[in-house]
């Protein structure tokens, strides 16, 4: 069939969701002010972009080798891996442990042992009980670093609320409860978040990568910086005169620096989430929200007769029932082909839409969809403008840069766009960031270590 033509009323009213070059680059300039603020003593504590050093000074040049167990705890589930490196050869061994509810609700010393039970279990499974390994440890949940092996939990996040946790140092914890055991050996080399991982995991096999970006649940994004300009930095250098900085970039527009083109549905999704005024630029760009980004200005629009003759069902207009997942099916039908989009609008209990609704629906999607990797774009354009090297590799891992159908090409056109002449990049994705990064963090750390 052929591709018919968007109802021109409801593509004028999807014009707030589309941002132009000038409004880019103006969202770009103040992004660049907010990650100097962030890097700065002075301004710091009030900067909205936090900037934290992560005390990675080293990224994996391909000379790692050695046994290393990487943990990584970012949920209701955590992994434990055990990875093997030599010069071209990477094998990778890893099983997946449940934290039980009375667990993530109870003291952090239970936590932690049950975390150093798991990791027991599984060296005398792999049979290294005897060996003493070096351990990375990825812990996505809010951390102020306060070295390689040091990181104070801020806050607990993803339904986790452990007692004796908050303001201590989870690196000592894990140690602790290792300790308790007493019958295995492990040497925790680093402790780092999943964007740090996910820059590792590419850099081991591509030494141009400088930057790690996650679009998934959430979205943030690290990437390295002279350490003279990261102000905050006190340790030694070994050498690179680099450091990896974890921007924590979700909060980026907390002080009203977006709100310039925020619209009525980003102020619906913020004031309904669970940290309202927190993480705007976060609240729109990642998987968690765009799906609700997406049903509120369907809604609105049946609501004035733009689709669906003004009826559609009760789901459509229930609170986080259009996923994310059906913005990407619904993308990825060849255009004029609605056959998928009809089909979810059927789960959804709307059986009465026409050829005309299902095209008007996928425009609203591709609007949501771009706009999300159009603010993506502008942050990484700004860091490859700011970093200003000739040849730069991104790293990117993510559920939404994974699974959308357009969304690498949509982030390669518009930081085409926004990037400085004589600058080329690439997108790279990242297999298992979070894992195999920490154990390559774990191996640079070593290798540093014996270097010395």
């Amino acid at each position: 069939m052929a591709a018919e033509k968007v109802d021109p009323v409801l593509k004028d009213r999807c014009k707030e969701l589309d941002l132009d070059l000038d409004t880019l680059k103006e969202i770009s300039r103040r992004f660049l002010n907010d990650v100097h603020k962030g890097l700065r003593k002075d301004t710091h504590p009030t900067a909205i972009v936090k900037c934290f050093v992560t005390y990675v000074q080293d990224l994996p040049n391909g000379t790692e080798k050695g046994k290393f167990l990487a943990l990584d705890l970012g949920g209701t589930n955590f992994r434990v891996l055990l990875i093997e490196l030599s010069k071209d050869h990477f094998e990778m061994r890893s099983k997946i442990y449940a934290i039980p509810q009375h667990i993530m609700l109870g003291s952090g010393e239970h936590l932690f042992d049950h975390i150093a039970d798991c990791l027991a279990s599984f060296m005398k499974q792999e049979q290294v009980m005897a060996e003493l390994l070096p351990l990375g440890f990825t812990f996505s949940f809010p951390l102020t670093q306060k070295g390689l092996t040091k990181g104070i939990l801020e806050r607990w996040t993803k339904g986790f609320n452990c007692s004796n946790c908050v303001g201590n140092d989870v690196v000592q914890l894990l140690k602790d409860a290792i300790a308790r055991r007493g019958d295995i050996q492990i040497k925790v080399c680093a402790i780092l978040n999943d964007t740090t991982g996910t820059l590792m995991s590419c850099a081991w096999k591509n030494p141009n990568c400088r930057i790690g970006l996650i679009v998934g649940t959430g979205s943030n994004a690290c990437y390295v910086e002279e350490q003279k300009n990261a102000e905050l930095f006190d340790d030694v250098n070994n050498g690179s005169g680099k450091v990896v900085i974890n921007l924590e970039w979700g909060a980026f527009g907390d002080d009203g620096a977006l709100d310039f083109i925020r619209t009525d549905y980003d102020r619906d999704v913020d004031a309904n989430s669970v940290n309202p005024g927190k993480q705007l630029h976060e609240k729109m760009i990642s998987g968690m929200y765009i799906g609700e980004l997406t049903r509120l200005a369907l809604e609105k629009f049946t609501k004035e007769g733009l689709l669906f003759e003004g009826k559609a069902s009760d789901a459509l207009f229930t609170r986080g029932k259009f996923y994310t997942k059906y913005v990407s099916e619904i993308e990825d039908a060849p255009p004029g082909e609605i056959t998928s989009c009809r089909e979810i609008l059927e789960e959804m209990g709307i059986y009465h839409a026409t050829d005309q609704d299902c095209i008007n629906v996928r425009y609203v999607c591709e609007c949501v969809s771009k706009r999300a990797a159009d603010l993506a774009s502008t942050g990484i354009a700004t860091l490859l403008n700011k970093m200003n090297e000739s040849k730069v590799t991104v790293a990117i891992d993510g559920s939404v840069y994974r699974y959308h159908p357009h969304f690498h090409d949509l982030m390669m056109k518009t930081i085409s766009a926004l990037v400085n002449p004589g600058i080329t990049f690439d997108l790279m994705l990242s297999e298992d960031g979070s894992g195999r990064g920490a154990a390559l963090v774990a191996a640079v750390a070593c290798r540093t270590q014996q270097k010395e």
